[in-house]
């Protein structure tokens, strides 16, 4: 774990997964691992935000629009939660490594509402990464918002700033990101 993790609160248990539902907490944690594709023991991080760019292709190839990112981008979230909520008891840590699925709805809303091609979707992998390990204010303070919330909200507000950073690249020079 690196030194910009919070140490792990003490909480009582929550309802998302009580202590005799052991197939709720399976669920939960290949959820938030997306697949378990998390515990790849190298760069958890870059392959969640990967798989985010492949659902964001896929949103794009099956001709979803905004309201269909949209939809994605919530339940993606919502789900994260849930799923986050559990996993940081499982993996007994506050947003441990291999919990990914807050990668991929950063990397939903890096690219929101933006016409990127290949070359903008790079581009916006590599702002969110950025975004994402300097956690630049007040994405650090959201971390500390209890359980899956933690979770998925400093990744939210990394990839806010990196869906910015991308609009303003995209306003100066369209051309290369489309």
């Amino acid at each position: 774990m690196s030194s910009f993790r919070r140490q792990a609160p003490v909480r009582a248990p929550q309802r998302g997964c009580r202590a005799g539902d052991p197939a709720r907490a399976r669920l939960a944690v290949f959820v938030a691992t997306v697949g378990y594709a998390g515990l790849v023991p190298f760069a958890p991080g870059t392959i969640g935000s990967l798989a985010g760019l492949l659902v964001y292709a896929l949103i794009v190839w099956i001709g979803g629009g905004a309201v269909t990112a949209a939809a994605v981008i919530i339940l993606v979230f919502v789900i994260g939660v849930w799923s986050g909520t559990i996993a940081e008891r499982h993996f007994e840590g506050i947003d441990p490594g291999p919990v990914i699925i807050d990668e991929v709805a950063g990397m939903l809303i890096t690219l929101f509402l933006i016409p990127v091609g290949v070359t903008g979707g790079v581009v916006g992998f590599l702002l969110f990464r950025v975004f994402d390990i300097v956690k630049p204010f007040p994405a650090s303070r959201l971390e500390r918002l209890p359980g899956g919330l933690g979770v998925m909200s400093d990744d939210a507000m990394a990839a806010v700033y990196a869906n910015l950073t991308l609009r303003l690249l995209w306003w100066l020079s369209p051309r290369w990101i489309v």
